[in-house]
């Protein structure tokens, strides 16, 4: 339960700034963008850690590239003044991911 709370937490830290440097500046936009990763992220490591046993970029691809879809679909529908909504999903979650990566290395 851990690894959840630190793993959506971080990418709280690090998405929401970003989305809120692409210009979301309303209340309703940054929940927007608080509430996509709310719904991906969970799953994205729940499904991770499940699916550990095969070849890494087998099951961290399509998990990433899901979840960039979902949440982009989501800034486009449910957000008011998303501009890009996929690349702003795709920059976010390069980011996060990226922070990720460079957080396991030094732990």
């Amino acid at each position: 339960m851990t690894a959840f709370a630190v793993s959506l937490g971080l990418t709280l830290l690090l998405e929401v700034p970003v989305a809120y440097c692409w210009g979301l500046r309303s209340r309703h936009d940054l929940t927007v963008a608080v509430l996509v990763n709310v719904l991906t992220n969970p799953a994205v490591v729940l499904l991770n850690g499940l699916l550990s046993a095969a070849p890494w970029w087998a099951v961290q691809l399509p998990l990433e590239a899901a979840a960039i879809a979902v949440e982009g679909f989501c800034y486009r529908h449910c957000g008011e003044d998303v501009r890009r909504p996929y690349l702003l999903s795709l920059c976010a979650n390069c980011i996060s991911y990226g922070a990720g990566l460079a957080l396991n290395v030094i732990f």
